[in-house]
């Protein structure tokens, strides 16, 4: 079979698309799986630079998010079969033709949901569910601000912010990454490339009779963190899912201490270990959210698996929305 070959610590330009050995029989915990698409993540740039929090040994195949057809079930799984149409995360290993995954790692497509799609699905939803839902525990009413509001997990984030019954403040960059979060339900945005983010967060709150916002979720980091520190109300929480603009902020503890802010920390791909259950829960309620319209998965970019380069660029230069996602050659 055929596979993004990553055997040196580098840049997408280091990648190979090869020949390679395919994957053995499914263990009894596993599911073999036809590749159909496979989503890309920032987490993707980090693991083949060696700079992720997990590093394989080399040679490996990236990838952590995929969508395809059942080939083989183990012995031991049970809820998927032989040509039932899933998506899955890896620990690795998406980027190819054939892919194993753990079988409680492997879910049922929800109905009307085509592969390119899924295949972009688990990484961004499940993150701002968990997010959302276990860390920040968002309530209806309360007021949300979303940063990199028209990326992969930011877009969703406004999809799922609304469905909790929440007003969304969304952060883009240009009016384009602007309409594109207010289709998906924001209702007040922000320009961070001509506008003052703690500025205009104060006067939204004013307009509203409110002191503050009452979560922050933030996969950017860097100058949108500072700013959003400065413009929560009293025991808001504050919850930090990345750096995709590079710079790790410090937190100031005098500020968390005198406004009572919870900063939580939130990895999603470590609940697959620790809470698989509350994992495979989550999926079965986006599933649900999905099928009564109240998601609307947004793929900007389908490309081909072996021109890896230019979705890898798609993502670093920001000029995509939503997600990317790699389609595998028939």
């Amino acid at each position: 079979m055929r596979a993004i070959v990553c055997d040196t610590w580098g840049t997408a330009e280091d990648l190979n698309w090869a020949e390679v050995a395919p994957p053995a029989a499914p263990q009894p915990h596993q599911v073999k799986i036809s590749v159909m698409a496979a989503g890309v993540n920032f987490a993707d740039t980090l693991i083949i630079a060696g700079r992720y929090q997990v590093k394989p040994d080399l040679p490996f195949t990236p990838g952590f998010e995929v969508a395809g057809l059942v080939l083989e079930v183990g012995d031991s799984v049970s809820h998927v079969k032989a040509g039932d149409r899933v998506m899955a995360l890896v620990d690795h290993g998406a980027f190819a033709e054939i892919v194993l995954a753990d079988g409680q790692a492997v879910y049922p497509l929800p109905v009307g949901i085509d592969f390119p799609t899924a295949a972009g699905f688990p990484i961004a939803y499940g993150t701002s569910y968990g997010a959302l839902v276990w860390k920040a525990r968002l309530q209806k009413d309360e007021l949300l601000l979303v940063h990199g509001a028209a990326g992969g997990v930011g877009l969703t984030a406004v999809e799922i912010g609304k469905a909790l019954g929440a007003k969304v403040i969304a952060t883009a960059g240009g009016h384009e990454k602007l309409a594109i979060a207010r289709e998906h339900g924001a209702d007040y945005t922000i320009d961070y490339k001509s506008e003052d983010i703690r500025e205009r967060v104060k006067a939204i709150c004013t307009q509203l009779g409110r002191k503050g916002v009452d979560v922050v979720y933030d996969p950017v980091g860097g100058a949108c963190f500072e700013a959003s520190l400065r413009c929560v109300d009293w025991g808001a929480r504050l919850v930090v899912v990345g750096f995709a603009g590079g710079d790790v902020p410090q937190i100031p503890a005098n500020i968390l201490l005198v406004k009572n802010i919870d900063a939580l920390g939130f990895f999603f791909g470590s609940y697959r270990q620790h809470r698989p259950a509350m994992v495979g829960a989550a999926f079965g309620e986006l599933a649900r959210m999905f099928e009564h319209g109240t998601l609307k998965p947004h793929v900007s970019h389908q490309i081909p698996m072996e021109e890896i380069t230019e979705a890898f660029d798609l993502l670093a230069n920001r000029r995509s929305t939503g997600k990317v996602v790699l389609t595998v050659p028939r």
